[in-house]
């Protein structure tokens, strides 16, 4: 049997770590969730470290609804600024 080498199983690790990355990250595309690989990834940890899928899932709604209204808002008061020039 060969001896056991860390650096190359921390290697194939991060391989198939970003290989499932890949995969959600195609069903999020598929499923139209509009989500990047960093904030899937983000996503898996905090599930993995037993945080409630669904109340995640309505978390990042909230965050995505919220950040809508601050940049409707913003370009609201941009174009009134502009009317004031």
């Amino acid at each position: 049997m060969p001896p056991e080498n860390p650096k190359q199983d921390k290697e194939i690790m991060a391989a198939q770590a970003r290989q499932v990355i890949d995969v959600f990250h195609e069903i999020s595309t598929l499923l139209n969730a509009d989500l990047d690989r960093q904030t899937l990834s983000i996503c898996i940890s905090l599930i993995e470290n037993g945080v409630n899928p669904e109340a995640l899932a309505t978390v990042v709604k909230e965050l995505r609804k919220d950040a809508e209204e601050t940049n409707r808002e913003a370009m609201q008061q941009g174009n009134q600024r502009q009317r004031e020039a």
